[in-house]
């Protein structure tokens, strides 16, 4: 009885438990149903057809790009664009075929309408094209019915209003590639008529410029039109970005560069290594790039000689020249070979061995100490310290004052020139450095190689007191800034930078200075300078002996002309390098052309207005300024 009694308990303990537990479970089902049936009804009864529910990006509006006064140099316009989503379309061709009864479609188009189609997931709109007329636009709505997965949207496209001006600084917009999808993984990328930036401060500053996708939920019907839209967050417009250039001093630089077939010309700050205008001709339009170009344009561009599409201010390369003169003299001072007194006598050669180099003056220049050999730009001279002091001295004076290496400039496009020593000779070529080499090298031919932004950093270290500025081209970019920070000072004597300085005010403003009539006059301020002349190809001594007439051979065989400028010269502020591509003289070529971009820029003087804040003082109140 007692057992039984037992086994009763048990079972009755058993039955409370699992009683209660089905309880509290059909008490959470029924809780559970009756939120989603009665207090969400309305969102779920929507979501219930997933296939209804579209979730799709919204493209942010580009950052505008300004220059120093406030002048937009980039903005963007709005334009009406054709879509279509593949997923809603049953068969492509018939789709192309009904839809070229109504729009204009050429093969080339055709062509590249289905290569991004295949590029991209079906769901994702595809731009058929963009920059529709009015007309157009409405010829499409009244047909859309008859196509399926079509849409007119509004878009926007990138617009340079100064076009050949700035294109080099600036660069351009174009549609997104593979390997750009490859690269960033970015959804906002697959977006139709995307565009990222390829070059210049377009793609320097891509991330920032683009800004942020919004997102938009909305519902469509079987057909895949929006029916209403349910959620929305809002795109954030890409950051604003202010430049250092002046945009009317740079105009001033193109149209003087555009005197010659191909030339280039840095206007920087010698003190701060601000870059007030960055020329490089022959030039391009960059709106081109943004809204589309014949496969017949981009060819003309790809084969010109004159290489329109680089920036020569700072990936062309070219043999300093006499301008490198400068730094030899530097590292003969430095190395105590030579001083202020110090002369050689240039009979119009010098002879090493059984080689001899000779002097650009036929008759020689007489004795001369170094102010007078910079001045006159006597090679000799030259060819005779560098001899005693060897390349590798020179190699690391040049690297000091901003030759050889790329000097992380703003613009990716930066080339890093070449200055060489003996150990790179080796390494490369697989032979020892001769001396006679050194004698080359001493006058910036050879093997040497320089890009005008470096020749232009060269020039403000020299006459700013030795103090190692570098070039820089963006002042601000959304709400964050570059500070302005005191450049390091150099490990050199005031005094050998002194006299550096007195040569190159004795070469423009001495009656035998070699850029003496490129002088300015009637401003009340003086500029200093070095000319140079760097050869593109050896000339024998048979064609020195009968006289190379320049003029008549032909363009890619000339010299290059060169030319290093900067003023006030008691008190330096701005730095002039110009390169003339076969321009054959820079006493005759270049330093004209630098005269009348240093006029102006005096007359301007960009470096005593403040950079342009304007509507980038509402990002600065929502948040803090930290430094770029």
């Amino acid at each position: 009885m007692e057992k039984q009694n037992d086994k009763y308990k048990t079972f009755s303990r058993r039955a409370v438990l699992i009683g209660g537990g089905q309880l509290l479970l059909m008490g959470g089902l029924t809780a559970r149903l009756a939120q989603l049936q009665i207090a969400k009804a309305d969102q779920y009864k929507v979501l219930s057809d997933r296939n209804r529910i579209d979730l799709r990006l919204i493209p942010p509006s580009r950052g505008i790009i300004y220059d120093r006064r406030g002048i937009i140099l980039a903005r963007n316009e709005q334009n009406f664009r054709l879509l279509m989503t593949a997923e809603q379309v049953r068969d492509i061709d018939s789709f192309i075929a009904e839809l070229q009864r109504h729009i204009l479609l050429s093969e080339a188009e055709v062509a590249q309408l289905k290569e991004r189609i295949a590029a991209v997931p079906s769901f994702i709109p595809v731009e058929i094209k963009d920059r529709l007329d009015w007309e157009t636009v409405s010829k499409i709505e009244v047909h859309l019915p008859d196509l399926p997965g079509v849409q007119i949207d509004v878009g926007e496209y990138r617009v340079y209003p100064f076009e050949e001006e700035v294109a080099h600084v600036l660069g351009y917009v174009s549609a997104v590639s593979k390997e750009d999808l490859r690269r960033s993984g970015e959804q906002l990328l697959r977006l139709p008529g995307m565009k990222t930036g390829k070059v210049g401060i377009e793609r320097t500053y891509e991330k920032n410029l683009r800004g942020r996708a919004g997102t938009k939920k909305i519902e469509v019907n079987v057909a895949g039109r929006e029916v209403r839209e349910l959620e929305r967050i809002k795109a954030l417009r890409g950051d604003a970005v202010i430049l250092t250039i002046d945009h009317p001093l740079q105009k001033l630089v193109q149209e003087q560069l555009s005197q010659h077939k191909s030339a280039a010309s840095i206007v920087m700050d010698a003190q701060n290594g601000a870059i007030y205008a960055l020329g490089s001709h022959p030039s391009y339009d960059n709106n081109l790039f943004s809204s589309g170009m014949s496969a017949q344009t981009w060819q003309s561009l790809l084969s010109d000689p004159t290489f329109p599409l680089t920036n020569k201010a700072v990936a062309g390369q070219y043999p300093p020249g006499s301008t490198f003169k400068m730094i030899t003299a530097l590292a003969g001072l430095e190395a105590g070979e030579i001083n202020e007194h110090t002369k050689v006598s240039c009979p119009g050669h010098y002879d090493l061995g059984s080689d001899r180099f000779h002097c650009w003056k036929r008759g020689g220049h007489g004795a001369m100490d170094l102010v007078e050999a910079l001045s006159q730009s006597c090679d000799v001279y030259f060819y005779d310290l560098a001899t005693k002091i060897g390349i590798d001295r020179i190699y690391e004076t040049a690297l000091r004052f901003g030759l050889g290496e790329k000097l992380d400039f703003d613009l990716r496009e930066e080339r890093p020139g070449l200055i060489p020593n003996s150990r790179w000779k080796l390494g490369h070529i697989g032979r020892s450095w001769q001396k006679g080499e050194t004698v080359v090298a001493s006058i910036g031919q050879g093997y040497m190689q320089s890009t005008p932004l470096q020749l232009a950093t060269m020039c403000a270290r020299l006459v700013n007191g030795g103090k190692a500025v570098k070039p820089w081209l963006t002042h601000r970019v959304g709400p964050f800034y570059r500070p302005t920070v005191e450049p390091e000072p150099m490990d050199v004597s005031a005094k050998h930078l002194a006299l550096i300085k007195r040569g190159m005010d004795r070469a423009v403003n001495h009656v035998q200075g070699t850029a003496h009539r490129s002088r300015l006059e009637g401003m009340g301020v003086d500029m200093g300078g070095k000319t140079g002349t760097a050869q593109v190809r050896r000339i024998t001594q048979r064609q020195r002996e009968e006289g190379i007439d320049q003029e008549s051979m032909a363009w890619r065989s000339r010299h290059h002309a060169l030319f290093l400028g900067y003023a006030p010269l008691d008190k330096p502020r701005y730095v002039c390098a110009t390169v003339v591509e076969h321009g054959i003289g820079g006493s005759t070529t270049a330093a004209p052309l630098t005269r009348e971009i240093m006029k102006k820029t005096l007359q301007q003087d960009p470096a005593s207005k403040a950079p342009y804040v304007g509507d980038l003082e509402r990002a600065k109140q929502a948040q803090e300024e930290q430094p770029i």
